[in-house]
C-alpha cells in the first residue's frame, strides 16, 4: 500500500519521488506581457524546498489573446527564454518536477487582452463571446502542441492538459456550454473529440519518454452541465490514450456558478469519482481540492481514490 512518501512511476516512465503534488492554480505572477518574474520563480522554488514531488503552474497559454486572467504566462516567439530558464532551474530544485498546465480560456478569456471564443455563441449576465470557427477548431490541438513542445525545450518537467473548470475544452465536453451540430458537438463522442486530438498532438510533439497530465471536471456542478456519468466515459476513452496520469477537479468559474467547495463537505472533494473512476482505467490518478489534513491525504491513497 503506497504512503505519501512511496515514489510512483509515470507511464512515461519519469519517477515522481513522493505522492503530494502542488496543483494547478492560476498564480497571476507573470509580469503582465507573459513572462515569468523573480517573484513566481521563488514561490515554485520554496515549494520545492518544501518537499513536493511535482508543481503544476495554472493557465500557461499558447495563445495572448485566450489568456483566462493577466499575469498569465504565455510561450510563444516573444517569449524571455532567460527568465523560463530561471524559473525552471528555481522550480525544479530538490528533485521536484515543475510542469505547466497548458491552457486557453476560450469563451472566459479576460476581454480586455482577450478575444472570448468558445464552441457556440454566448450571451449569458457576465459573459458574452462568439463562436470558433472550423479553421479555427482545426488548429486547437497543433497550438496546445506547439506549447507544450516549447514547455520541453524550456526546461519545465511536464504538461498538464487543462480540460476542467470551464475553460475551453471544458466548455467541449459540457452540453450546457456546446450546443454545436458538426462532428464536435452533440453526442460525447463528439464533444471529446477535440480533447482527444489535442491529447495525440501534444504527446506527438513532445515524445513518449516526458510526462503529459490532463486535468479533468468530475461534474460542472451546474445545472445541464458535464456530469459524473460523461466524466467517466471519457476516463474510459483517455485510458486507450498516452496520457499519464489524470487528475480529477471539478466545478467551473462560469459567472453564477457555485464553486467546488461550496457543497462538497468535509475531505476531498471529488473522491467518489476517482474512485468509481478506478473501474474504467489503469492510469494514475491525483484527486484536486479539499484536503486539509495529513489523514485526509492517507485516507485517499489507502482507500484508493487517488495515486497522488
Amino acid at each position: 500500500m503506497p504512503t505519501l512518501f512511496t515514489p510512483l512511476t509515470l507511464p512515461c516512465g519519469v519517477v515522481l519521488k513522493n505522492r503530494i503534488a502542488k496543483s494547478a492554480m492560476s498564480d497571476s505572477l507573470g509580469d503582465g506581457r507573459g513572462d515569468p518574474t523573480v517573484e513566481q520563480a521563488r514561490l515554485y522554488e520554496r515549494w520545492a524546498e518544501g518537499g513536493s514531488a511535482v508543481a503544476i503552474i495554472g493557465e500557461v497559454q499558447g495563445d495572448p489573446r485566450a489568456a483566462e486572467k493577466p499575469g498569465n504566462l504565455v510561450l510563444g516567439p516573444q517569449s524571455d527564454g532567460a527568465m523560463l530558464r530561471a524559473l525552471t532551474a528555481r522550480g525544479s530544485a530538490h528533485g521536484m518536477q515543475l510542469w505547466v498546465q497548458l491552457g486557453h480560456a476560450g469563451a472566459m478569456s479576460f476581454p480586455p487582452i482577450g478575444t472570448p471564443k468558445g464552441p457556440s455563441a454566448l450571451d449569458i449576465p457576465g459573459l458574452k463571446s462568439a463562436a470558433l470557427t472550423d479553421a479555427e477548431i482545426a488548429g486547437l490541438p497543433a497550438q496546445f502542441a506547439r506549447t507544450a513542445a516549447m514547455a520541453k525545450d524550456a526546461g519545465f518537467g511536464g504538461v498538464q492538459i487543462h480540460a476542467a473548470h470551464g475553460l475551453l475544452l471544458s466548455q467541449f465536453l459540457s452540453p450546457l456550454f456546446n450546443k454545436r451540430n458538426d462532428a464536435y458537438g452533440g453526442s460525447l463522442q463528439n464533444r471529446m473529440r477535440l480533447l482527444l486530438e489535442t491529447v495525440d498532438a501534444v504527446r506527438a510533439a513532445v515524445g513518449p519518454a516526458f510526462p503529459v497530465a490532463i486535468k479533468l471536471n468530475a461534474t460542472d456542478q451546474i445545472e445541464g452541465g458535464f456530469v459524473q456519468d460523461e466524466a467517466l466515459a471519457v476516463i474510459k476513452a483517455l485510458d486507450q490514450t498516452s496520457i499519464d496520469l489524470i487528475d480529477i477537479s471539478g466545478g467551473t468559474y462560469f459567472p453564477g456558478a457555485k464553486s467546488a467547495s461550496d457543497s462538497a463537505g468535509c475531505g476531498p472533494y471529488f473522491a467518489r469519482t476517482s474512485k468509481a473512476a478506478r473501474a474504467f482505467t489503469d492510469k494514475p490518478l491525483m484527486l484536486t481540492g479539499g484536503f486539509k489534513t495529513v489523514a485526509q491525504a492517507v485516507a485517499a491513497l489507502a482507500e484508493g481514490a487517488a495515486d497522488v
